[in-house]
């Protein structure tokens, strides 16, 4: 197959790492970036030209070096009084981004929300199939549907390298049906030993299932809960009391309902003295850079004020936290590809790294990208040159490659290349 190549710039040695555990990386969750291309949504560099490819490309080309992907069970079954049409990651949905990331040699997150619709702290229902199930029949369909799905995704090429099983969990998951009495739900708190014990077993079937699956990829638990320590702390207690299976800590970080980076730097600290087997990983971040994000808590605005140079300064401090915290591996920003440019599509969440008003991309996507340990052109490295054309390929893992078979972000002659 014959693609269109773009020479980027020159580098030197890329070395190939064999742990994804031994790198740190920078990313984002880009899980509606397909109904943005189909909407038209314009995407601009920062000087307001078009991108070289697609909005993946450039966010590669900047330095990001791991994308995010959510799954729903089956979005179109909820028919709940907040149904969205944002939440429309089905299997079948996802299959071709997923294909289109690992394509460019970047390494893939899948995020196992167990449920049709957003699940989060204030609400993680059952899908609508399970609902009926007990206990018991619950814990063998998780195992089975986290089985086949990511037997589906190996079929298809695209072996996720790390799983988040559920979806900011804090307090349990698979609670019940949406319409379900209140008293029903079983919901996990800190004071309490009520629906622990089903909660972890529903994990330990939903890992092993990524353990036969996937043996090389790290397991997630994802939590949200920077704000409250002694609520995080215990969730992962409860965790390695009950002996479940993971690999990572995953925490969600918004500063405007989370609080100041003083908050993160607790938590992550609480984590270290804790857990220090652990890695962790900020799986979710964002910050404003023109409007106050509906539902804000915290007004942040008086340091980084809501603006493109605001965003980037607050990005910046956060790189700069997590750095002093050797266990942190990840930095994933969330719905960075949100782009309501020339388009039609609407919504509601103000922090994205596009401006909706002129479609540029945001300064804080290459201040982001300085947490990866290979940052932007200039830490992209390969072989030494040889004759032009004649060198070995690699993709951005470092990895050798025969001939780019997809689309991406690939190295030749010790230079980067953006294959189309």
């Amino acid at each position: 197959m014959k693609h269109r190549l773009l020479l980027f710039a020159a580098a030197a040695a890329l070395t190939a790492t064999s742990a994804f555990a031994s790198r740190k990386y920078a990313g984002g969750d880009i899980s509606l970036l397909p109904e943005y291309e189909e909407a038209g949504a314009v995407y601009l560099n920062y000087d307001g030209q078009p991108v070289d490819g697609s909005a993946l490309d450039f966010f590669s080309s900047q330095g990001w070096d791991i994308m995010r992907i959510r799954l729903f069970v089956d979005p179109a079954n909820y028919n709940g009084p907040d149904k969205d049409p944002n939440a429309c990651q089905s299997l079948d949905y996802i299959i071709p981004i997923c294909k289109r990331i690992k394509g460019a040699g970047l390494p893939l997150m899948l995020d196992f929300h167990y449920s049709d619709t957003w699940a989060d702290p204030a609400k993680q229902w059952t899908p609508t199939a399970w609902v009926g199930l007990d206990d018991n029949q619950l814990y063998q369909k998780i195992y089975d549907y986290t089985r086949e799905t990511l037997l589906t995704l190996a079929d298809e090429g695209i072996t996720p390298d790390f799983i988040q099983t559920g979806n900011e969990i804090s307090y349990g998951m698979l609670w019940g049906a949406w319409n379900a009495p209140a008293s029903s739900l079983k919901k996990c708190f800190i004071n309490s030993n009520a629906n622990w014990n089903r909660f972890t077993t529903l994990l330990k079937q939903a890992g092993k299932a990524c353990r036969e699956v996937c043996p090389d990829a790290g397991i997630v638990l994802h939590t949200e809960r920077v704000d409250n320590v002694a609520v995080q702390d215990n969730f992962y207690t409860r965790m390695e009391e009950a002996g479940v299976d993971y690999d990572i800590i995953g925490l969600s970080y918004y500063p405007y309902f989370h609080g100041p980076l003083a908050n993160l730097d607790k938590a992550v600290s609480s984590l270290e003295g804790k857990f220090p087997g652990k890695e962790v990983m900020v799986v979710e971040a964002g910050y404003p850079y023109k409007w106050e994000v509906p539902g804000t808590t915290f007004d942040y605005s008086n340091v980084y004020p809501y603006s493109d140079a605001g965003q980037r300064d607050f990005t910046s401090a956060l790189v700069e936290q997590l750095k002093t915290h050797d266990n942190v591996t990840g930095l994933i920003w969330w719905w960075p590809e949100y782009n309501a440019y020339r388009t039609s599509l609407s919504g509601w969440y103000n922090a994205p790294l596009f401006d909706s008003t002129n479609g540029r991309a945001c300064n804080a996507i290459k201040s982001l990208a300085s947490f990866a340990d290979k940052a932007g052109i200039e830490g992209i490295a390969a072989d030494a040159p040889n004759a032009e054309g004649s060198g070995p390929w690699h993709n951005l893992l470092g990895q050798p490659v025969e001939e780019p078979l997809a689309p991406g972000i690939y190295i030749r002659d010790g230079e980067k290349r953006l294959v189309k």
